[in-house]
């Protein structure tokens, strides 16, 4: 499947995380390299390239990132969960120690997440 330009055809994604508990919801700790959970109603394919600015409530500025479409939570989901996209972040390693410092003792809560 040709990927090449995918995440342009749908410009950039903004995801603003609050607090914490948006950080715990959105976040995907079973991706391998992290994940991010992204509201949004645009269709995405498995494997498409996406463009995100997250807006982390912990952080400064906004920090642009590239991600890989793993998850995808299509519209009227009996589970009630929001409809949106889940990426594998690419070359994101210092990120993911800074939001797993963030989730410190929560990452093992039986708490509902955005993905599952």
């Amino acid at each position: 499947m040709d990927t090449s330009g995918g995440g342009l055809r749908h410009g950039i994604l903004n995801l603003a995380i609050a607090d914490v508990d948006e950080l715990y919801a959105c976040y995907m700790p079973f991706v391998a390299g992290g994940g991010l959970f992204i509201p949004t109603r645009k269709p995405f394919a498995l494997g498409e390239e996406v463009f995100v600015l997250v807006e982390l409530y912990c952080e400064p500025d906004k920090i642009p990132l590239v991600g890989k479409t793993v998850w995808i939570t299509p519209p009227g989901v009996v589970t009630n969960r929001k409809q949106g996209i889940g990426i594998q972040l690419d070359n994101a390693a210092e990120l993911v120690a800074r939001i797993e410092t963030e989730l410190t003792g929560l990452l093992a809560s039986d708490r509902v997440t955005h993905s599952l």
